[in-house]
């Protein structure tokens, strides 16, 4: 064992106090500047609105403001959805994205059909593929009602595959 002076003894002590220091300060640092880039984005309802303005079996295009976080950057976005009441059931809201390549699609009225104009996929009021390439049925989004107000939980899904799949 080889003698310790008193100088190399504090050089030693300063030494670990030194690394105690550079670590007590890099770990938050590191965890405020890359830990956002993991963190999944938030999901939040977003309020489509009052109950008795969606019509029954009448599908109706709305537009909602989503706010999305993603780490440390906010933004703010204005998506489409369609929505209709059952009678005596649920509200059904629908991706406006077609399932076949993520075209946007509308509702006929006079056929009381939605169709794809990009490569002419038909679905009935239910969502179910009646003609066209469409892989699937269209895609729903959770629902909630609230004091009279309807909530949606906007997700995005994979086009062209056989099942619904989150993005």
């Amino acid at each position: 064992m080889d003698d310790v002076t008193r100088r190399g003894f504090f050089g030693r002590i300063i030494g670990i106090i030194s690394g105690f220091i550079a670590l007590s300060l890099t770990i938050p640092v590191l965890g405020y500047t890359i830990l956002p880039a993991f963190k999944k984005e938030e999901e939040s309802w977003t309020e489509v609105g009052p109950l008795d303005k969606i019509a029954v079996n009448q599908p109706r295009e709305f537009e909602v403001s989503r706010s999305l976080s993603s780490g440390w950057m906010k933004t703010n976005s204005v998506q489409s959805i369609w929505a209709f009441r059952i009678p005596e059931g649920p509200v059904v809201v629908y991706s406006p994205i077609c399932t076949h390549l993520g075209c946007g699609y509308h509702w006929d009225e006079n056929e009381k059909k939605f169709i794809c104009p990009c490569h002419n996929s038909v679905y009935d009021i239910n969502g179910k593929v009646l003609g066209g390439p469409a892989p699937r049925p269209l895609d729903t989004f959770p629902t909630q009602i609230r004091e009279d107000r309807v909530y949606i939980l906007y997700k995005e899904y994979k086009a062209g595959l056989p099942r619904k799949e989150e993005i």
